[in-house]
């Protein structure tokens, strides 16, 4: 291939690059789909670079697991991480994707980066993460995803009643739904519940296991 050709196809593949939004409520398989998709590239002989928020130990430090048993090691950020900083210190020449898990947790600054690995390094970005906090409000790396990733693609799961689930409901020891608190408590389904609209406004969390 003679230098001419290697640069367009060089400049093709980074303007092929999009940074991805997979959005959904709690408990619809989005790590993974992370997952799989990390390893379908190392699967062919590529690497991935791995992102899962510092403070989300449940399944050990700098670790993504999913429900069903499928984990891998991972890079930490929180909002102090400068992630283009960050991601270009961590490239290798087989380097052909960045994941990004539990992507609410990204700060606006970091969004940017994000975009900035996508179009300055050509490199494409897919981030999973929640819409909206337990009270229905948008946490600022989910805003900013929604606002500026190139491609929005919904996960989806289910209410108890079978309708699509879009809220995030946190709830108590006698299974009442939480109307206030921290926007930020580290849970899984010991304290949260995927609810369709109507049965979050109505509190009805359903059977919870």
């Amino acid at each position: 291939m003679d230098t001419i050709h290697a640069l367009v196809i060089g400049e093709l593949l980074r303007t092929m690059a999009k940074l991805y939004f997979y959005y959904s409520a709690m408990n619809a398989g989005k790590t993974t789909k992370l997952l799989q998709s990390s390893f379908n590239y190392v699967e062919r002989g590529m690497d991935t670079i791995l992102y899962t928020y510092k403070f989300d130990d449940r399944f050990g430090s700098a670790r993504i697991a999913s429900r069903i048993g499928l984990s891998d090691q991972a890079s930490t950020f929180d909002k102090s991480v400068n992630l283009l900083d960050d991601v270009t210190s961590k490239l290798t020449k087989k380097t052909a994707c960045i994941f990004v898990d539990e992507a609410q947790f990204l700060t606006k600054k970091q969004v940017s980066e994000l975009c900035r690995v996508v179009d300055e390094l050509g490199i494409p970005v897919l981030a999973y993460g929640l819409r909206t906090d337990f009270l229905g409000e948008a946490f600022e790396g989910s805003l900013y995803l929604l606002l500026w990733a190139d491609e929005l693609i919904e996960v989806k799961t289910i209410c108890h009643c079978g309708r699509k689930a879009t809220m995030n409901a946190r709830f108590d020891e006698n299974k009442k739904i939480l109307r206030d608190g921290e926007q930020i408590d580290i849970g899984g389904n010991e304290k949260y519940v995927s609810l369709c609209r109507k049965h979050y406004i109505e509190g009805n969390v359903g059977e919870i296991q």
